[in-house]
């Protein structure tokens, strides 16, 4: 396929390995419509159906708005020095390729502080994790890994010794055994009524909707530091039944 066009990013652009889902879903549209904003063709919705809540939803929902709607499997990264924008579209599409789609059930949850949606079975929780661990085995070598000096102020935060073998070894503390699925649905939230109230919600649009289809993953694009993401390409998974991985 031919590759998609390249906007004027800056030399400080960051990319991320994320799951949305299908433009044409149901999905897309109720996680879109919820944070006010397309990321694929990065323009404002309007919010509709919200719950009763202690302020509007959209002074709730600015911090996940800015990522777009997603669930990371690779967080976001610079590219490293040796390595194009081409490189990595060839890379994406050759790791989407070897990936087999699956349904995924999901319920809402605080995690936290936060809500999100996760995995609603042990099972998809593992699959996905397999996923993330495959992604990040795959896209590390394209990546700028973290300093010395990074490693050792992410270190300060409260991380358990496993996160902190993970995050000397690949840069994360929540990577492989440690990753946990989720797409967030509000900002960090100090009100517990509402954060019950949007776990409500979504429980219902969850049960509406039915499971999610992990049939691809997106290579997303923040073209500045503190620009918004926006959803750069997307990846088909294709693989068929005993070819995975291959």
């Amino acid at each position: 396929m031919s590759a998609p066009v390249q906007h004027a990013w800056s030399a400080q652009a960051r990319f991320a390995i994320y799951y949305a889902p299908a433009r044409a879903s149901g999905w897309w549209d109720a996680g879109s419509i919820w944070l006010a904003r397309d990321a694929e063709s990065d323009t404002s919705l309007d919010p509709r159906d919200a719950p009763a809540l202690s302020q509007p939803l959209a002074q709730l929902t600015n911090s996940p708005r800015r990522y777009g709607w997603h669930g990371t499997l690779v967080a976001p990264f610079h590219l490293a020095e040796h390595v194009s924008v081409a490189d990595l579209l060839d890379v994406s599409e050759s790791w989407a390729q070897r990936q087999m789609p699956f349904a995924l059930s999901v319920e809402a949850a605080t995690l936290g502080d936060f809500v999100a949606l996760r995995p609603a079975t042990p099972s998809g929780d593992e699959q996905m994790r397999a996923l993330a661990a495959d992604a990040l085995r795959t896209f590390t070598p394209l990546r700028v890994l973290p300093s010395k000096t990074d490693i050792a102020r992410r270190l300060e935060a409260p991380l358990t010794e496993r996160q902190r073998e993970l995050l000397v070894e690949w840069g994360y503390p929540y990577v492989l055994d440690e990753f946990r699925f989720h797409m967030t649905v509000s900002n960090s939230l100090d009100n517990a009524a509402d954060r019950a109230a949007i776990v409500e919600w979504w429980h219902r649009e969850a049960q509406r909707l039915g499971p999610l289809k992990i049939d691809g993953a997106s290579i997303f694009v923040e073209p500045a530091p503190g620009e918004p993401f926006m959803l750069w390409q997307r990846l088909a998974f294709t693989a068929k039944e005993g070819q995975e991985n291959a």
